[in-house]
């Protein structure tokens, strides 16, 4: 059966005080995997569904999903639903709602360790599989009753079609061997009768092999998906917010019904107790039928922005369009591109036939104007779940930082600083948590914003990610062009590099109280580790060791680390201290606070 493996929950800091040189920046070891693991059951104090969600969508589904027990979680005996995609934005969402309306869940995972930190992580069964391998997928799958598809390949570069025409082939096997008996794939809307984008065309087949998989399938058809932090709701925000006057082409006076994501969510938790004899496609659309023109004045109005002022011209093409939105909103040009090309097409609902299976809310369908105050609202909150980054970069590196210098048969250079800060491990740490985003690295911005500028300029995301959170991190969480590979809460942070250079590159930030034993891991349901005392934790001085490593890909990665140590320095040597002073100044805070 496939590994299983447990997280470490998140912990919430203070805001610590804006880094000197912050910049106006936009916005782990892999744990061991037991070799013949049984699928365990969740934990005895996993959280329940009022810890995981404050309103699920379950609510609204009476008679249809399972329900909770007496102990506010999934029954022993509950159905027991397979997820894909769960690093990805719905997928990540799906979980908590499955779990919040009573079925037990699987999650399924290439990389189970990037998981770890999902507050709902303790309470599903984690398995590690590869969905285009035979025999990982038959044993991920086998015993569950639904199984959730949520793969597809955007912006993954060429061979995409190929990729995910093989990937739904072998989960639809593998779905039929295990003897699931229902298959739910979220895919996309598209009118019948014209030529569709290679990305559309890609999605449609999907649905078509999973309907011919000899599993009742219920295949979702959605258009685009609003909530905060999806790439549809990101890209028509910073369209809108940064560009008062744009020229647009002209199919963006095309028909669109958008849907919010509770509502997408709402639809795919309910299609779990369909019965066995429907396998169909069900077009699925909020109330609102507009034109993207209509979508950015709305968002504008929303967000207490002037009229926009939106000049048609008949020369952009989706390839352009794309290149242009890569670079004016945080989205790569590789993920708008299939998002753009989707805009040329009407893509309005032709039926509303789901309702016969999962009825509209008695309050109706989320409107498009309450969807854009929902996100904007979750967004002012800090309390974005997952974002369109979640899935991380098509071709990015994700190998952890190896153990051995001489790994791979060739050399990994490091810059090593540490140093002593008159500061308390807490406050170091509340800082350390705190990196990237709009609050920036702690050093010269503008080697930061040049190196951000050329990452775009070659394809990579540069700074525009940003964070999901502004205060505190999980595993897989995106920071800008980095992504967070470790955590361990109170001692160590250790980012991946996702820029495009010639080799792979991480950077570690670790607290080190006084006496302390680097190797030792705290507890990590507490800022605090386990083995350093309340007192220490609160008591200068702390020393605070940062270390970035890079391995070399062949002769130009060489190169490449021999030309930017001399700038190390400044950017690394600065970095340290305005973290250490920045940590200080909160410490010296907090003494002067009344007690």
């Amino acid at each position: 059966m496939p590994p299983i493996m447990h997280p470490r929950l998140p912990v919430e800091g203070v805001d610590p005080p804006a880094p000197p040189d912050a910049g106006a920046i936009g916005p782990s070891e892999t744990a061991d995997v037991p070799q013949d693991p049984a699928v365990t059951s969740p934990s005895a104090d996993a959280p329940t569904a009022d810890d995981l969600l404050p309103e699920p969508v379950a609510r609204t589904l009476p008679g249809i999903v399972p329900g909770v027990g007496e102990d506010g979680r999934p029954r022993p005996d509950a159905p027991l639903v397979a997820v894909t995609g769960v690093t990805g934005y719905v997928g990540g969402r799906l979980v908590p709602e499955l779990l919040a309306a009573g079925y037990r869940v699987r999650a399924i995972a290439r990389r189970p360790e990037r998981l770890r930190g999902r507050p709902w992580y303790d309470a599903v069964e984690v398995a590690q599989a590869d969905a285009s391998d035979p025999e990982q997928i038959r044993a991920a799958l086998d015993g569950t009753d639904v199984a959730y598809y949520l793969i597809h390949s955007l912006g993954s570069g060429r061979r995409f079609e190929q990729r995910d025409r093989r990937t739904a082939l072998t989960f639809g096997a593998a779905a039929r061997e295990a003897g699931v008996g229902r298959i739910v794939y979220l895919g996309g809307l598209s009118p019948d009768t014209e030529d569709l984008s290679p990305h559309l065309a890609s999605r449609k087949e999907v649905g078509e092999i999973l309907l011919a998989s000899g599993v009742p399938t219920t295949v979702l058809r959605a258009a685009v998906i609003l909530g905060s932090g999806s790439a549809s709701f990101e890209m028509m925000r910073y369209l809108t917010e940064r560009l008062p006057a744009m020229t647009v082409p002209k199919w963006l006076d095309n028909r669109i019904q958008p849907i919010a994501v509770r509502d997408v969510l709402r639809y795919l938790v309910g299609s779990a107790s369909m019965p066995p004899e429907v396998s169909r496609e069900f077009d699925i659309g909020g109330p609102d039928v507009l034109t993207y023109r209509d979508m950015m004045q709305g968002y504008a109005k929303a967000a207490g922005l002037p009229r926009r002022i939106i000049v048609k011209v008949p020369v952009l093409t989706p390839r352009l369009s794309s290149h242009w939105v890569g670079l004016v909103t945080p989205v790569p040009s590789g993920i708008a591109r299939p998002l753009v090309e989707s805009l040329v097409h009407e893509v309005v609902c032709e039926e509303h036939d789901i309702a016969q299976y999962v009825p509209d809310p008695p309050e109706g369908l989320i409107s498009f104007p309450r969807a854009l105050r929902l996100a904007l609202a979750r967004i002012r909150e800090a309390d974005v779940t997952t974002r369109w980054s979640s899935a991380g970069v098509p071709g990015a590196p994700s190998e952890p930082l190896p153990s051995d210098p001489d790994w791979a048969g060739g050399s990994l250079y490091e810059d090593a600083r540490s140093v002593e800060v008159d500061a308390s491990p807490a406050a170091l740490w509340r800082v350390l948590e705190s990196v990237g985003g709009e609050r920036g690295w702690y050093s010269w911005s503008l080697a930061w914003r040049v190196r951000g500028l050329m990452d775009r300029v070659v394809g990579g995301p540069g700074l525009r990610r940003g964070r999901r959170d502004p205060r505190r991190l999980v595993v897989d969480d995106a920071v800008d062009f980095w992504r967070v590979e470790e955590v361990q809460p109170g001692r160590l942070l250790r980012l991946r590099a996702e820029m495009r250079v010639p080799g792979l590159a991480w950077l570690e930030l670790r607290v080190e109280p006084d006496g302390d034993t680097p190797e030792r891991q705290g507890d990590a349901g507490s800022a605090r580790p386990d083995d350093v005392s309340p007192e220490r934790w609160t008591t200068p001085p702390t020393r605070f060791a940062q270390r970035a490593v890079f391995h070399p890909h062949g002769l130009l990665g060489q190169l490449y680390w021999w030309s930017v140590y001399p700038f190390h320095g400044i950017v690394f040597g600065g970095m340290q201290r305005n973290i250490a002073r920045a940590a200080e100044t909160a410490e010296r805070s907090r003494r002067d606070l009344p007690r």
